[in-house]
């Protein structure tokens, strides 16, 4: 039978079964519907067994494109992520981040274009792509009158995965001390921590996380970096998309950013922030300055920030900045490299707010 067929057919069943077991009301289970879909889904890829893995990239997508009507959501998007490595999705709200997700776990389908993952064609393959696959899209949605560990164990169940593991990730995720309460009873950060550790329960190769920090206080999203480098060491993939971009700085190896639908930088993070030099000088009579320094044949550029001007030129020519100044009587206090940092850089890009 089809695996749509199947999986069509296993949520009636599970609908009914989950239902006698929790004693759940129609109201309820209305709820739970989405849930029980997806749980329905993952358990017929249980017995499809796991692929080897393959030295293809985690994600590769070719000219991905998405319309709704007349608007388009993502554009041309041609971007790799590699296995092993933390991939930062950058960019605005309405960029297009959540939508390219969406397709690369099926959830919507492409108006054309090729996306893969682990070299497998997501339009085609979708049922091994999902069974490597661990994600957390939007807000996570369980059985509200249930606990985080009972929603867990629903899960396990429901896919074949050994309860023991439910303990290990609800300590990865820091939730063992309020495992047992009502779902409904979270805040928006605990609500998140039950839906990452849904997401790594069965251990998976690639996880996808959609602005995995949201509602975590600055503790938390230090845990949320720390968590992401452990998976990395342990030889996971992560794909995440956040707007802490500090955060992105210090634990992606590297990003791509997307501003209205497209690709407008991808690379390293250290390679993308030392790309061009810059200069920053800090002089009285800084028009005066600015015209002396525009006027120097290896000046590509100067700008006013603040009270400091920004001046695109290689910093092993700094020295003669000095001097192109004080011949003309303008004694700098202030000449420094440039520190970029990843949200200047976004800003730039983007012109949006981080």
């Amino acid at each position: 039978m089809h695996v749509a067929n199947r999986m069509r057919c296993v949520a009636g069943g599970l609908r009914r079964t989950v239902g006698l077991i929790l004693g759940a009301s129609a109201k309820r289970m209305h709820y739970s519907l989405f849930l029980l879909e997806h749980l329905a889904f993952s358990f017929i890829l249980k017995g499809l067994g796991r692929p080897l893995t393959t030295r293809a990239p985690a994600i590769e997508t070719a000219s991905l494109t998405k319309r709704y009507g007349e608007v388009t959501a993502v554009d041309q998007l041609t971007l790799t992520v590699n296995a092993g490595e933390v991939f930062g999705f950058l960019g605005p709200n309405g960029s297009g981040k959540s939508t390219t997700m969406r397709m690369l776990l099926g959830l919507a389908r492409p108006t054309s274009g090729v996306a893969r993952v682990f070299g497998l064609d997501v339009r085609t393959r979708l049922a091994q792509v999902l069974r490597r696959t661990g994600a957390l899209i939007e807000s996570p949605n369980f059985y509200p009158f249930l606990s985080g560990r009972e929603n867990l164990r629903v899960l396990a169940d429901l896919t074949g995965v050994k309860r023991s593991r439910i303990d290990a990730v609800l300590e990865t995720v820091d939730m063992t001390a309020a495992a047992g309460r009502r779902f409904n009873t979270y805040s928006m950060g605990m609500k998140q921590r039950i839906g990452l550790a849904a997401a790594l329960l069965d251990d998976p190769e690639l996880l996808i996380l959609d602005e995995p920090a949201n509602g975590l206080d600055p503790a938390g999203i230090v845990e949320m970096r720390t968590l992401m480098q452990n998976l990395r060491a342990e030889g996971h993939t992560v794909f995440v998309s956040s707007h802490v971009l500090h955060e992105v700085e210090a634990v992606c190896d590297r990003i791509a950013i997307l501003n209205r639908g497209r690709i407008v930088a991808q690379g390293g993070v250290h390679e993308l922030l030392s790309g061009a030099d810059r200069v920053e000088v800090k002089v009285d009579q800084s028009d005066k300055a600015k015209s002396i320094l525009q006027a120097l044949p290896w000046v590509t550029g100067v700008t006013d920030e603040d009270d400091l001007l920004v001046v695109s030129a290689p910093l092993a020519r700094s020295a003669e900045v000095t001097k192109a100044l004080a011949e003309q009587a303008l004694y700098p206090s202030i000449v420094r490299p440039r520190q970029e940092s990843l949200e200047r850089y976004f800003l730039e890009l983007t012109g949006d707010a981080a």
